[in-house]
């Protein structure tokens, strides 16, 4: 054992990290055999990761555009099955991302990348993302870039349904430059989505919500199912590279416009004439209720990194400031209508007002966040089996949240400010490539530390410890316990609060859909969240199938205090928060205050198994050379086709949820609620895609298993079922210069593609005890667009 030259714990409270070998050259590895005196070279190439655990999927060029993605960001929404994370309550979310083994300041400045500009995808296990001071509930992934690359892009979209009068459409423009270790990046883009009405779907209408008389407007012409909608995008990124000095500079700027405006109904009134009779009456069609927003995000990020006293420091920084606007028109006062019907001054099948002058509310927020992660990374000592390495990370984030409403004189103010601190160890403890207790194959122990002081919350803790084993040369098998204390978002405490008319919610007490009002927003009452996983995983590399993968992974979730939305409408929901649901004097349901709650425990058990396989088909036509920055020859050129299949499936062993003591367990495999839609026990994802001269076709799938929610047990109530349903995503597309032989002219770099989206127009059946579908459940309100056609045309010059 001996300590690493040049090792100093001063810089320990210094900012971030990154691996040795993500900044060194490609080198060279051997390994020998003197027994029979074979020599075994293999080459790391620049920017890949050197870790205990194998790659769950590395893709190179040519999978890449296999993919058929236009940018990093649809690349890495082709493979999330691989990228997600099971672990956690709900799994880990975005994946981490590196370039060329870094980690970033924000993925948006890597978000427009062109994928042909990258040599390989590395996606890891979460245990590495401990060796960038992050717990280990997220994957790694580590997209490693050309030496040198040129392009600028023009893409233009559009989609719209089979039927309905709806359209999307999407401008692109992106410029990338990658020469002399330096990145350029501009991204510029704007969406929009048209207006799609549930009078367009034929979605039919709540009792209640319609007028009694023929003549008066159909609410269904003045619900919107999607808002109109407009997005405006604009970054600029800057990278600078040393490679002999390990050091790195980038810089992002991006400036967000959202704009959107959706409609929810018409007014209505109930007239009541001096004999007695009576009429529903909807009016106001002029003047529509709208609920229009708009939001400005101003974002800037940036990493820093070098070699510090031989180790590898990285410092990250992100920050944003948000401003957003909401308008929600008032329901007008119909009090001088009824009071001019009941004195019969006005008939109750008389014309009523067009338009509508009730004024609005508006909400208003505006979010400050800023976060500065620090790691430094390196060798600390070396064993007999290998380097015990360290990552000790440190930052501060800074958040707050100003938001009013004209509803209420107290608006909200929050502010958080959270200083972190960390340590991360890996311990070699046998080797097989060393020599060192061979037989007992490699293992390797890693364990984590971490401490959080919130303003607002005190400090909070977290620790993991994992063991990785490879008893065999292909196989990974690993274990891991993790415990986390976290505190609610400072989004779930003090957003603003907003108000929805007419929102359709399925009340399982009286087994029928209500149009209810609908509060949301933050809630300050929220409290801190325990965490306590275990996991278990194996990564197979299978000997008997070339370039394919195996995994599979057992999670246990157990969590106590979590902040949640609110469950589904049942009896005893509607117990435990009897202040959240307002009735009329019939007992309708009448409004729904719908912000955050706190669970007193959830528990989950899941499996979670993956297969990824890649290859070649065709015959093998050696022509021209590699190109500059490439391994092997140029994909296209060698007369072969690439594919790549991606299956996952996830087993839901138990999940169930302590709303407070003293109310029924939930168990939402078997028929309790938590939302409105259930929860099912199977779930899978299907990824195909293949590509040969010039040409390539991608399949995505999913299926969803049955469910059930139960209904209260009262004679009004019902059971709703669920069934399983399968959709299917296809895109086509075509390289016209690579199928054509076109090296020069328009052509050339020219893609045309088509994708469909739910190809075969799959809708889920969702009926009561009585085999009707309950209006809340109406097809088109669980998606609104089904079949949907899009053309993209993409030229690169």
């Amino acid at each position: 054992m001996k300590f690493r030259a040049g090792y100093s714990i001063l810089p320990l409270i210094a900012p971030a990290c990154f691996p040795s070998s993500a900044l060194g050259q490609e080198r060279v590895e051997e390994a020998t055999s003197q027994d029979e005196e074979i020599i075994v070279q293999s080459v790391r190439i620049r920017g890949s990761l050197d870790v205990a655990q194998a790659p769950i999927v590395e893709l190179d060029e040519a999978d890449i555009t296999a993919l058929g993605a236009s940018s990093v960001e649809e690349m890495l929404e082709a493979i999330a099955p691989q990228t997600g994370s099971a672990r956690g309550r709900g799994g880990g979310g975005r994946p981490i991302i590196l370039v060329n083994g870094l980690r970033i300041g924000s993925f948006r400045e890597l978000r427009s990348y062109p994928p042909e500009a990258i040599r390989k995808v590395e996606v890891l296990p979460e245990e590495v993302a401990q060796k960038f001071g992050f717990a280990p509930d997220r994957r790694v992934v580590n997209i490693i870039l050309k030496e040198k690359y040129s392009s600028r892009e023009i893409e233009l979209e559009l989609d719209g349904p089979d039927r309905g009068d709806y359209h999307a459409t999407e401008q692109e423009f992106t410029l990338l430059r990658v020469r002399n270790n330096s990145r350029l990046n501009i991204n510029i883009e704007a969406e929009e989505t048209g207006f799609l009405t549930e009078a367009e779907r034929e979605v039919l209408q709540s009792p209640g919500s319609q007028s009694d008389l023929a003549g008066d407007p159909d609410p269904a012409e003045y619900r919107s199912l999607l808002p109109d909608s407009l997005d405006l995008r604009a970054s600029v990124n800057w990278a600078k590279t040393d490679i002999a000095a390990g050091s790195s500079l980038s810089a992002n700027a991006t400036y967000n416009r959202a704009e959107s405006r959706a409609l929810t109904g018409l007014n209505s009134v109930t007239l009541v004439a001096p004999d007695g009779s009576s009429a529903q009456r909807v009016y106001g069609e002029a003047t529509p209720l709208e609920r229009s927003s708009a939001s400005d995000t101003l974002s800037l990020s940036g990493n820093f990194a070098r070699k510090v006293w031989g180790q590898q420091l990285t410092v990250t920084f992100d920050g944003s400031l948000a401003e957003s606007e909401t308008q929600i028109n008032r329901l007008a006062d119909g009090t001088s209508l009824i009071n001019a019907a009941a004195s019969g001054a006005l008939a109750i099948d008389a014309d009523l007002p067009t338009e509508v002058n009730a004024s609005f509310d508006t909400a208003r927020s505006r979010v400050w966040g800023a976060a500065s992660k620090a790691t430094l990374r390196g060798a600390m000592l070396d064993l007999p089996a290998g380097e015990l390495s360290t990552t000790f990370d440190f930052g501060y984030s800074w958040n707050r949240i100003e938001s009013s409403d004209t509803r209420s004189e107290i608006g909200a103010d929050l502010r958080r400010g959270d200083i972190e601190a960390g340590v991360n160890v890996v311990l070699p403890v046998t080797s097989s490539k060393e020599g060192v207790w061979d037989a007992l194959g490699t293992f390797t122990l890693n364990g984590q530390l971490g401490l959080n002081h919130l303003s607002d919350f005190g400090t909070l803790h977290d620790w993991s410890l994992g063991l990785t084993w490879s008893p065999i040369r292909n196989l990974d098998l690993q274990a891991t316990r993790i415990f986390r204390e976290s505190a609610p978002s400072l989004a779930d405490l003090g957003n603003p609060q907003t108000v929805t008319f007419n929102v359709p919610i399925f009340d399982f007490v009286r087994g029928e859909t209500a149009l209810a009002t609908v509060i949301s927003g933050g809630n300050p009452d929220l409290v801190a969240e325990t965490q306590r996983d275990w996991k278990f995983s194996a990564n197979w590399n299978l000997l008997f199938w070339d370039n394919t993968r195996f995994s599979v992974d057992y999670i246990r979730n157990s969590s106590r205090n979590v902040t949640a939305i609110l469950p589904a409408l049942t009896a005893d929901i509607e117990a435990a928060f009897p202040d959240r649901f307002l009735r009329d004097g019939e007992g309708i349901l009448d409004t729904v205050d719908a912000r955050p709650i706190t669970y007193a425990r959830t528990r989950s058990e899941r499996l979670a198994f993956g297969l990824f396989t890649r290859g070649n088909w065709g015959r093998h036509e050696r022509r021209g050379g590699a190109a500059s920055g490439r391994a092997g020859l140029p994909f296209g050129q060698d007369g072969r086709g690439r594919y790549f299949l991606s299956l996952t499936h996830n087993v839901e062993l138990e999940n169930d949820v302590l709303i407070a003591p003293g109310i029924p367990l939930l168990d939402l495999l078997n028929g309790d609620p938590a939302s409105e839609n259930g929860l099912p026990r199977n779930t899978s994802r299907l990824e195909f895609g293949a590509f040969r001269n010039g040409m390539g076709l991608r399949i995505s799938g999913r299926y969803t298993g049955e469910t059930r929610i139960n209904g209260s047990g009262l004679p009004e109530s019902s059971d709703v079922s669920f069934g399983d349903i399968a959709t299917f995503n296809l895109r086509f597309f075509v390289d016209l210069g690579r199928a054509f032989k076109k090296e020069r002219g328009p052509l050339k770099n020219l893609r045309l593609s088509f994708r469909v989206r739910n190809l075969f127009d799959a809708q889920r059946r969702i009926v009561d005890s009585n085999g009707d579908v309950p209006l809340r459940y109406q097809p088109f309100l669980i998606d609104p667009l089904g079949r949907t056609l899009r053309i993209d045309l993409r030229k690169m010059f």
